[in-house]
């Protein structure tokens, strides 16, 4: 029952820390009071949830995931980065729709805690290789909702309908040069995720690249982001062709993290 207290508590920082970081895009520029609170409100949700995940997923000394710690993990890890990203790079903004997110992922794992049925993993190099997925997931991520609140802007600017939550986004161009530093780090981990993972494959199916669907959809999210990436580099796409391929990528990686899931409790004991 604490426990559950606890999950609940979290769930409604990270809303809290929404709300101001919404109210700082409102607020006059240079007004950075909301956006002070919804940092530090966040900074509490995800301490608190650290512990909370911890308890999760540490099972006599066993990583145990289930669909609900994993949408909870990948949660955590895309607000912690966002935080510390933040205190070095103009990207506040996206608090106001990361925060929020961090907690409609979070009720899952109310709803769908770890069990004893889920899966168990004792390989640490496996738990490496995991890590680093959710660390490219995560950054990934963040370069997702900066691309769509790239597209806010451009839209509003070419339809001559400026909102005041604009000017408390940084320029298009300053936004556009984040977004892809995001996408290249994001991208060197998906490629190391891939390698190391076809590793995995060969020692549970005999075969270094099997053809599934977590496989398949990896490998092909990895190639829209390297299109993207060289279309930038010797194209210089930018722009709603930039927005397109970063949300296709992402969409991909996503049903490619959820096959996983089902993979895992297919091959790996319990």
């Amino acid at each position: 029952m604490i426990q559950l207290l606890f999950h609940i508590v979290a769930v409604i920082l990270y809303a809290l820390s929404g709300v101001y970081y919404w109210r700082a895009l409102e607020s006059p520029p240079g007004s950075g009071r909301d956006r002070r609170r919804g940092a530090l409100i966040g900074a509490l949700a995800v301490v608190l949830q650290a512990g909370l995940l911890t308890g999760d997923i540490d099972h006599d000394g066993h990583l145990t995931l289930g669909v609900g710690t994993i949408l909870s993990l990948d949660a955590w890890a895309v607000a912690a980065i966002f935080l510390m990203a933040s205190l070095r790079k103009p990207i506040a903004s996206l608090g106001a729709f990361i925060m929020p997110s961090s907690a409609v992922a979070t009720i899952g794992q109310i709803f769908l805690p770890a069990s004893s049925e889920d899966t168990r993993i004792t390989d640490p190099w496996l738990v490496a290789h995991i890590v680093i997925s959710i660390l490219a997931y995560s950054l990934l991520s963040i370069a997702v909702v900066q691309s769509l609140v790239l597209w806010v802007q451009e839209s509003r600017l070419r339809h001559r309908h400026p909102a005041q939550m604009l000017r408390a986004i940084p320029p298009m161009e300053t936004m556009e040069t984040l977004m892809f530093e995001m996408i290249q780090v994001g991208f060197v981990l998906l490629t190391l995720t891939l390698i190391s993972g076809f590793f995995f494959s060969e020692q549970l199916f005999g075969d270094p690249l099997p053809f599934t669907h977590h496989s398949v959809l990896s490998l092909v999210a990895w190639l829209s982001f390297a299109i993207l990436l060289i279309g930038r580099r010797q194209f210089g796409w930018r722009g709603r062709n930039a927005v397109r391929w970063t949300v296709g990528g992402f969409v991909l990686l996503v049903f490619a993290y959820l096959s996983a899931e089902f993979l895992f409790k297919l091959v790996l004991p319990s």
